[in-house]
């Protein structure tokens, strides 16, 4: 498998496209499942106990077919299997029936059981390890009835679970929970990760997630296209260079930082020293005369420039070395924001639009809209959940992946919709899911680390999908640098030994391979 093509991320309809794509290339689909099954056979035997008692739980369809490959090759393995199902098996058909007229057949062969018509929580007590092959990822309606308490009862019995392709009850694309949904110790999907599985609450019960190659070539994706993403370095590695032995300050590029007043600049010199610590040649910092004295007793390296009306702020980004600004954290909201958003949009630089940036058009989110729409130069905007529904109040009942797609169609920005799960959408549908943040990111002054980078990404000219993308995993993974207990100040420096990973490439080539990949 190409280390360069696994971060594509396929729906359950595109998943189903890529199979039918390799079966009718000549691959049988009987070959696909059998190689399905022996991925879940092994995940289930490295955490059930040698000739532990395993339980399968088996749906009606592929799902299940899996589930029937891996009970077989267990019972070979002398595990103790038992196989439950959840409708007759007179009902099944394609390769699902091969599947289980091969486990039913010959000397040993298992005698399966309906799930209905046994003591499913007296089976759940008597497990070392349930197999979840009951649904696919994509289930679309809510599970009810007696499915949804067959889910509930593995939930109550404690035992451990493995999920084929994803828990019962998870929407693949989007990561929903459709009324009730099975909570896994590990998930074993094949030849690509589903949204689904990155996507909370679906990540949350997941668990450990593994991707197994079942002869699915790489080259179906050229029909299927792919347009969301794994964000991870090899998405937007090749668009960023480290400093090159002809380089300067200056061909780095130069961000700009407008700080807010006396009261509040604390964000703003966390987004500046960010924006330094990750890459940009220089940083200044814009402020009001009265904090000046502030900012300049706080910074070394970045330097300050006081900036009042607008007419200061044209005058100062008529220098056309300023490539990059940000504007926002701990800026205020009000007018004299949004004056200055729009003075900030009619210049040739980047921009990243945070924090107050954007609750101060909360009321008027068309008219930044119609000022983004105005320019050919890039803007980032980096809302978290509060600030995305002030700004596309109509967009909540939409779920976290498509409401970001919809929001850059909407702006003409690059949006970064913050949180466990971090969605990066740009206005061409292009969206990719981050995977590696930290839980103690959770904190105060984050945020404004993180769109310090960003424009610290623009300002040494990566595109700005790609900045963005580049921006998210930096951050977060200067979360897992920093390590429990961290604050805003700790992620600045803990930028440095994660940047210089990347320009030694003493990490692996695609991280995705490395955590997800069989």
């Amino acid at each position: 498998m190409s280390p360069s093509r696994i971060t594509e991320l396929l729906t359950p309809v595109q998943m189903g496209q890529a199979d039918r794509l390799t079966i009718a290339s000549g691959v049988p689909g009987r070959d696909l499942m059998e190689n399905a099954g022996k991925h879940v056979a092994k995940a289930a035997a490295e955490m059930a106990d040698e000739g532990g008692r395993v339980l399968v739980l088996c749906g009606p369809g592929n799902n299940g077919g899996d589930g029937f490959v891996a009970a077989r090759l267990l019972k070979q393995a002398g595990f103790a299997v038992e196989v439950a199902l959840l409708k007759d098996p007179e009902g099944l058909g394609g390769d699902a029936r091969l599947a289980f007229l091969d486990m039913i057949s010959g000397q040993g062969g298992l005698v399966p059981m309906l799930i209905g018509e046994m003591d499913l929580r007296s089976r759940l007590a008597a497990s070392d390890l349930v197999i979840d092959a009951l649904l696919g990822a994509g289930l679309d309606r809510n599970l009810t009835g007696p499915l949804g308490s067959i889910v509930n009862e593995i939930n109550d019995s404690g035992c451990r679970v493995l999920s084929v392709d994803l828990p019962t009850g998870i929407n693949g694309a989007t990561g929903e929970v459709m009324g009730t949904a099975v909570r896994a110790a590990r998930s074993v999907t094949f030849f690509r990760l589903k949204p689904g599985h990155l996507l909370y609450p679906g990540r949350g019960y997941c668990g450990d997630l593994l991707c197994g190659d079942i002869g699915i070539r790489s080259d179906v994706l050229d029909t299927v296209k792919p347009d969301t993403f794994l964000n991870c370095p090899s998405q937007w590695r090749s668009n960023w260079q480290p400093p090159q032995a002809e380089s300067h300050k200056y061909s780095r590029g130069h961000a700009v930082v407008f700080g807010g007043p006396v009261r509040s600049t604390g964000a703003a010199r966390l987004s500046a020293g960010a924006a330094l610590r990750a890459g940009a040649g220089l940083v200044s910092v814009a402020c009001p005369p009265s904090a000046l004295v502030i900012y300049a007793s706080h910074f070394t390296a970045v330097m300050t420039r006081t900036v009042g009306e607008t007419e200061e702020i044209e005058e100062l980004l008529s220098d056309k070395r300023l490539n990059a600004v940000l504007i926002g954290p701990g800026y205020g909201v009000g007018a004299g924001t949004r004056a200055a958003v729009g003075e900030i949009l009619k210049h040739e630089c980047a921009v990243v639009l945070d924090a107050d940036a954007l609750t101060s058009f909360e009321k008027e989110p068309q008219d930044l809209f119609l000022l983004i729409g105005e320019r050919d130069r890039p803007v980032v905007m980096t809302p978290h959940a509060g600030e995305f529904a002030r700004l596309f109040p109509d967009l909540g009942e939409l779920d976290k992946l498509t409401a970001a797609r919809v929001a850059a169609t909407r702006s003409r920005a690059v949006v970064v919709l913050k949180g466990a799960d971090t969605v990066i959408a740009a206005p061409d549908g292009r969206a990719a899911i981050n995977a590696n943040a930290s839980p103690w990111l959770a904190t105060a002054g984050s945020g404004d680390v993180l769109s310090g980078i960003v424009c610290a990404c623009l300002a040494q000219s990566v595109p700005v999908f790609e900045a963005a993308a580049m921006g998210v995993w930096l951050h977060s993974e200067a979360g897992n640098e920093a390590g429990a207990g961290l604050t805003a100040e700790d992620l600045i420096p803990s930028l440095k030994p994660v940047i210089a990973r990347l320009v030694e490439k003493t990490m692996p080539e695609d991280d995705a391979k490395t955590s997800f990949f069989l």
